[in-house]
């Protein structure tokens, strides 16, 4: 058998999960013809075809079968030795990949760019999603996380601070309609909200139950949207405390509208509770957020 490169591995692992080159690509940040040369090299040097082409895709061949079974735990066990070898050096530098849930994104840019500007060598990621992204996997160093406290064995989790979200309008849009000065108000309102698989979150439960769906003028599964559409004037919506502060246009509505407190857990893995970065940084994005609430 002809050398392999680890990193041919991990790109047919990216094709087996996507099913396809063009996706792989996109999740790898790569070129869709990199990837079908990495593909073909890796398959030329084991002498086993690991994909089956189709028009609709690339399928798992007995091989390939093997290959996602197998790939998982050897990603987790790569990463893991990954991150003790960086451990091993006390310098704040290096690709540094944070992933946080997308409506507290926001709060976190600025201080990112404050804390690069102190630790100039280091180049950060941030992954905004609200999937729960593993952190074994090495897709991500720190998961600031939202909710109730992660567990896991393998974690190591603190509380960094609270997230508190109420609904909000414009002050063009009361001038124009005015606010619901009860519940038996709400239909005659625009309302901007999140899509129907977010309706169990309470706070947005709370509205749907009250309204006509008719009165819901704008959705989106991102909550950033949400925010500029209701910074747009379109509608009563949900925002985090923390953008209505930095927006003098904002007013918060005054009902008996529950608000969504929750707290913001800073999470990482065990193999990294010796990280120089990440002890720089936990305490550096503490401090800011307690300056930034007081």
């Amino acid at each position: 058998m002809k050398y392999t490169s680890w990193d041919d591995y991990k790109i047919a692992y990216q094709v087996a999960i996507d099913g396809s080159l063009s996706q792989a690509g996109i999740s790898l940040q790569i070129n869709h013809a990199t990837v079908l040369r990495r593909i073909n090299q890796l398959e030329q040097a084991l002498e086993v075809k690991l994909f089956i082409r189709h028009q609709r895709g690339y399928k798992l061949t007995d091989a390939g079968c093997v290959l996602m079974d197998e790939m998982p735990e050897m990603l987790a066990k790569f990463s893991s030795l990954e991150n003790k070898l960086q451990n091993v050096e006390g310098d704040i530098s290096g690709e540094f990949r944070i992933t946080t849930v997308s409506s507290f994104s926001p709060a976190i840019t600025p201080t990112l760019k404050d804390f690069r500007a102190k630790y100039p060598k280091i180049r950060l990621k941030l992954i905004s999603t609200d999937d729960i992204i593993p952190l074994d996997s090495g897709a991500a160093h720190v998961s600031l996380r939202a909710g109730p406290s992660p567990v896991g064995v393998d974690l190591v989790v603190k509380n960094l601070t609270r997230l508190t979200t109420a609904y909000y309008a414009t002050q063009g849009y009361i001038d124009e309609f005015g606010q619901p000065k009860n519940i038996s108000e709400f239909n005659d309102h625009q309302w901007v909200l999140p899509t129907p698989e977010k309706y169990r979150i309470p706070f947005v439960n709370y509205i749907v139950d009250k309204i006509d769906k008719n009165r819901i003028v704008f959705q989106s599964n991102h909550f950033p949207d949400i925010t500029e559409a209701v910074l747009a004037g379109m509608g009563i919506g949900p925002l985090g405390e923390y953008q209505a502060d930095l927006n003098p246009s904002m007013v918060k509505i005054d009902l008996d509208i529950p608000k969504k407190n929750e707290s913001i857990w800073f999470v990482y893995h065990k193999d990294l509770k010796h990280s120089a970065r990440i002890q720089c940084f936990y305490q550096f994005l503490k401090e800011a957020l307690l300056y930034q609430s007081d």
